[in-house]
């Protein structure tokens, strides 16, 4: 391990990246940061969540953030999680077409990677309404697509679905948004692909822009 290395990663996002919902202010970006400090990372985590965000809206802004926040340190990744607000629907519409989706996340990887920071990709998970939570699997199903040929790990957590606590939960809350322990299933699933992302491409050298 290169545990001693300084690692900064920043973490885009809408607001289950913010951790909306959970009254300790965790969410998932929380315990699973806290999980490779404790296996010996010095890992400074940036989480970037903007409430109601598409993936475009991360596309707008993430460049300079992560300028902002990368500048220093030995290692740098940056890491997506967006999707639920793509397709969520206003007005009767679903607010970011697939083809976009896919396409702005295809951009972003291929603009993280001339900027020298490895990437990781987190997928929608699960709400409360069926039909958009079967919007957000499909929708997955194609950042799995465009992160296979990108060479970027991709977490699905679509696996939620059949969770009793992420289930019951998100029903108790907004519809969208668990407590404490429904983020924390959150991270079970999120945390393993982190560390092991840590461990190669972050951990290995790399440029910065």
């Amino acid at each position: 391990m290169t545990a001693a290395l300084d690692v900064r990663v920043c973490l885009f996002g809408d607001s289950l990246t913010a951790g909306v919902g959970d009254p300790t202010g965790g969410g998932w970006v929380g315990p699973v940061a806290a999980a490779a400090r404790d296996a010996g990372w010095a890992l400074t985590a940036y989480g970037l969540g903007v409430r109601r965000d598409t993936s475009a809206d991360v596309a707008d802004r993430w460049l300079d953030e992560a300028r902002r926040r990368l500048r220093d340190g030995d290692r740098h990744g940056v890491a997506f999680a967006f999707g639920t607000n793509d397709v969520d629907t206003s007005d009767g519409r679903r607010r970011v077409g697939r083809e976009r989706s896919l396409a702005v996340l295809a951009a972003l990887l291929a603009d993280a990677s001339r900027a020298g920071w490895p990437a990781l990709v987190v997928g929608p998970p699960p709400a409360r309404d069926a039909d958009l939570s079967a919007r957000a699997a499909d929708l997955a199903r194609g950042m799995a697509g465009v992160c296979a040929r990108s060479g970027v790990p991709f977490v699905d957590v679509g696996g939620l679905a059949t969770d009793p606590v992420w289930i019951a939960e998100v029903a108790a809350g907004d519809a969208f948004h668990p407590s404490t322990a429904g983020y924390g299933r959150l991270a079970a699933l999120v945390g393993p692909a982190f560390t092991a992302w840590l461990a190669g491409p972050v951990a290995r050298p790399g440029g910065t822009p």
